[in-house]
């Protein structure tokens, strides 16, 4: 199981632990076989496990206003732009492709949460975006 080395009044020991039970401790001092009872049974360790708390608000979905007349796509998270799907004048509908954010070496498609017109598109293949900045502007 473990080896130690220890050194008592200039002399050497090597320790080699063969088995532990309960309170009872097999073990090689320079070779010699010992079994050795502990006064106490020795607490295991457990390995800590990490439990992370439910988030108190749900998360909150991109909402797009019904009422307004322009739509704005802004970047979900910081990434690059890895191929843009449309252009000014395009006509879109709901779940169309407008372009492909690669976010952490993954690959997030942006599609559309609202039919119209494609009235601006503020990047380009290549660039990189920060997070809530305004790629795409529709009517």
């Amino acid at each position: 199981m473990k080896n130690f080395k220890f050194r008592i009044h200039d002399n050497n020991y090597n320790v080699r632990i063969v088995s532990h039970e309960d309170n009872i401790i097999d073990l090689e001092v320079n070779g010699t076989s010992y079994s050795v009872k502990m006064k106490e049974e020795i607490k295991k360790t457990k390995t800590p496990t990490l439990v992370r708390s439910a988030s108190k608000r749900p998360s909150e979905p991109l909402k797009v206003n019904p009422s307004s007349s322009t739509t704005k796509i802004v970047a979900p998270i910081p990434g690059v732009v890895l191929s843009l799907d449309v252009k000014v004048g395009d006509t879109i509908k709901v779940g169309d492709r407008m372009l492909v954010l690669e976010a952490m070496k993954m690959e997030n498609n942006i599609v559309s949460e609202k039919a119209g017109t494609i009235t601006a598109v503020n990047i380009s293949v290549g660039q990189q975006v920060l997070q809530n900045e305004v790629m795409i502007e529709l009517e």
